[in-house]
């Protein structure tokens, strides 16, 4: 691969102040891209913007108001954004709700990304090609989607809840690939395996048991952890990704039957657009 095969390229990857997005991030300003940190700690996240030589960018998707403002920031100083990374993500083990109201799982693995990918689609489509890459879990395969029920209030494991917000990540992706056909926009999803030593890996008790067990597969290391956005943000025939679920790196991974069902997609993509408050594209 050619050393500096990302020159002149813009990365924006949240969820970058540490775990496997700042590693990402350090491995593709080696690969001579503008890598936009994202992260929701001030101190961290300046702490891996020095390291790739950019300036951070502090959000916190437990508030829309950060999303808005983000994108606002994203739109005014990056005229073009080649690859957007929505990595951030967090595990709970108790329910919490956020102060726009919503679950705060759902809000931050889900709605918080939809939202950041709306508000810059528009720069996306007309600046592209560009990618969209959605971190998404093994674990989408034990919990379905209800249209009815977005947050999962009726579910009572945690855990399905967390596997449902990671196939709503999957079928945004889908859907996304569909409304953004010949505009040299792609989406794909991956699942980057479990990074034991990242801090939601090794701290939640909920992916600890599910790590033990070999539920989520095999633990792999921080830079094995990465490599799947890296490949897919780098790979040189996007559109032989677009619309697909990685399992690492391997397309067309184990998913929930619900992955591929296009009608589901699009009237999830509606239902998420409505609650937003966004144009439907």
């Amino acid at each position: 691969m050619n050393d500096r095969i990302m020159e002149g390229k813009t990365v924006v990857i949240t969820g970058a102040s540490a775990g496997l997005g700042a590693e990402a991030a350090r491995q593709l300003a080696g690969l001579g891209a503008t890598v936009v940190v994202v992260g929701r700690s001030p101190e961290k996240t300046a702490a891996v913007a020095r390291q790739v030589g950019t300036e951070p960018l502090v959000a916190d998707f437990a508030r829309l108001t950060d999303v808005r403002k983000l994108a606002d920031t994203l739109l005014d100083r990056y005229p073009r954004i080649d690859v957007l990374a929505n990595n951030a993500g967090v595990v709970l083990s108790k329910r919490s709700r956020t102060e726009d109201g919503h679950d705060l799982m759902f809000q931050v693995n889900y709605l918080a990304p939809f939202l950041l990918t709306n508000l810059l689609l528009e720069r996306l489509t007309t600046v592209g090609p560009a990618r969209v890459l959605s971190t998404s879990s093994n674990g989408n395969r034990f919990a379905g989607v209800d249209l009815d029920d977005l947050e999962g209030a009726r579910r009572r494991s945690e855990m399905l809840r967390y596997g449902m917000t990671k196939l709503q990540n999957i079928l945004f992706s889908r859907e996304l690939a569909r409304r953004t056909q010949g505009t040299g926009v792609t989406a794909t999803a991956f699942h980057p395996g479990i990074v034991a030593t990242t801090e939601i890996n090794r701290t939640n008790p909920l992916i600890a048991a599910l790590v033990r067990y070999r539920l989520l597969g095999s633990l792999v290391s921080l830079e094995e952890g990465a490599a799947p956005l890296v490949h897919l943000a780098t790979m040189p025939d996007p559109e032989a990704a677009n619309g697909d679920y990685y399992h690492r790196l391997k397309p067309n991974g184990p998913a929930h039957p619900q992955a591929k069902d296009d009608q589901l997609a699009t009237r999830l993509w509606e239902r998420t657009a409505d609650l937003l408050g966004v144009p439907v594209t």
